[in-house]
């Protein structure tokens, strides 16, 4: 390990502590080191907050003069909700700047490096250029490909069934799991239903600890069949996804209840679509809850980056059964393919992670 591998590292450890909270901004740490010696910190707190090269430039004050900056993503050197870092750095008197990547947002990349060798600080890119990327995968995947990074989650017995013939799925994993399920949530910006699942089951599908900040609520409802007395509706953090087939008077109920609404033509709503809608909204990260058809048509739609998928140690049957919808593969080749898979054992109930593109985070 390198010296500038070492302090990337303690950058990168810092940056984690803002999981949860700095979207639509990338999560990012920031050490200043002089003579060896860490003489600042800071990381991104919250979307709208310091970033972590204010934060760590504030910690070190005059140290910073002389000394290297070490950091997982490009400076920014424009005025966003924030004034531009690389101004900072360059007043401070850093002469040496690590960074991991370049920031994959247009408005910085690149930009950001080429002022702050203008200004004769030295730069190096790349020290843990993967691990850096994939800790901000959702944000990388959001400016690059121009839709929210999707994450889809799910509970099966071992023979691959969702609920039971009658619809019973309370509760297929044991309360370990569904405490993971609800710190997850708090990782990602918006979680997604269907109407459906709203209808049986009445989910809260907030994170419920304080330390994690509550997802965005999104609901796909076509119709506008499931009632705006439901838990999902019972704040602003709302958003209901619905087609021009629902009756126009619960769409104005819904808007005037405090719950945003995207209407969409047709009667049916394109998992394409949706995601360049939310984008529109800054939304850059999604994780999909259910149910088995909402799960199965942003699989057919090949639109899944990262799967969490639970198995518990029953065995359901029946062709009936509640399984993942949509029209599915038509063969075993074109059948959605996880890389780098991880395992983790909750007591007796097993949950099996994979990207879809060889990045873990």
């Amino acid at each position: 390990m390198t010296r500038d591998e070492r302090f990337i590292d303690e950058a990168l450890e810092l940056a984690k502590k803002g999981i949860g909270w700095t979207s639509p901004n990338p999560m990012v740490g920031a050490i200043i080191v002089k003579s060896g010696k860490i003489v600042g910190r800071g990381y991104h707190r919250q979307a709208g907050k310091p970033h972590a090269e204010i934060e760590a430039l504030k910690y070190a004050e005059e140290k910073a003069r002389g000394a290297t900056l070490y950091v997982n993503l490009e400076p920014c050197p424009h005025f966003g909700r924030t004034p531009p870092c690389t101004d900072a750095i360059i007043r401070a008197g850093i002469k040496r700047v690590v960074c991991s990547a370049l920031d994959p947002n247009p408005k910085v990349h690149g930009f950001g490096i080429a002022a702050l060798r203008r200004a004769g600080i030295k730069v190096a890119i790349g020290a843990r250029a993967a691990r850096a990327r994939a800790l901000n995968e959702p944000f990388f995947t959001f400016h690059e490909k121009k839709r929210p990074y999707v994450a889809i989650k799910f509970a099966a017995s071992l023979d691959g069934k969702l609920g039971t013939r009658t619809g019973d799925s309370k509760w297929i994993t044991n309360e370990k799991a569904r405490k993971f399920t609800r710190d997850l949530r708090g990782q990602y910006q918006a979680v997604l239903i269907g109407a459906s699942t709203v209808i049986k089951d009445d989910p809260h599908l907030g994170a419920r600890n304080n330390k994690l900040k509550d997802p965005i609520r999104i609901i796909i409802d076509g119709k506008l069949s499931a009632p705006i007395s439901a838990q999902v509706f019972r704040d602003s953090n709302a958003l209901v996804a619905t087609t021009t087939s629902a009756p126009k008077s619960k769409i104005k109920r819904f808007q005037k209840h405090g719950t945003s609404t995207l209407v969409f033509d047709g009667r049916k709503i394109q998992i394409k679509k949706l995601l360049s809608e939310l984008a529109r909204k800054e939304i850059i990260s999604v994780l999909v809850e259910g149910g088995g058809e909402t799960i199965g048509n942003f699989i057919d739609a090949k639109l899944v980056d990262k799967v969490y998928a639970f198995y518990a140690p029953i065995i359901i049957g029946g062709k009936d059964a509640i399984s993942i919808g949509g029209n599915g593969a038509d063969s075993i080749r074109n059948a959605l393919q996880l890389k780098t898979i991880s395992l983790e054992k909750f007591d007796d109930n097993i949950l099996v992670t994979g990207n879809t593109h060889g990045l873990q985070f």
